[in-house]
């Protein structure tokens, strides 16, 4: 895993010891798409979690994500257990179990399925394979 994530520039892994179930992130994650701001915390939670190995479901960790991405902190907690947030995220599994994909994250070019963490050379091909044209 670290030679492959150095073809993405992270030299330093610092895993956590466990499997982090991420589902009140990711919901926390969709209360940050609503502000505006889901590049930015989606990136910091990456980081937190493969570079600093941080609990990523941990609310003290949640808020201080939320907070370096600039969205509220206590209502990013919230979020992250409120039954709207977490709905979006179990309709997303759903979506994905229907077009038979187990990777996240998992990118759909018309009928091909590119699963799982991926150099941008696979995800441009795929993409001119289902007819897009580059900018």
């Amino acid at each position: 895993m670290q030679q492959f994530a150095a073809r993405f520039g992270i030299l330093d892994m610092n895993r956590s010891k466990r499997m982090p179930n991420t589902r009140r992130a990711l919901a926390a994650a969709e209360f940050a798409r609503d502000q505006g701001k889901v590049d930015r915390f989606r990136s910091l939670t990456m980081d937190a979690h493969w570079k600093d190995g941080r609990d990523i479901e941990d609310a003290a960790v949640l808020r201080n994500l939320a907070e370096a991405s600039g969205i509220d902190p206590e209502r990013t907690v919230m979020a992250a257990d409120d039954s709207a947030y977490l709905g979006r995220v179990d309709a997303i599994r759903i979506e994905y179990k229907k077009v038979r994909t187990g990777g996240i994250p998992t990118f759909v070019f018309g009928e091909e399925i590119v699963e799982g963490c991926q150099p941008y050379e696979v995800l441009a091909a795929a993409a001119r394979r289902s007819g897009a044209t580059p900018r």
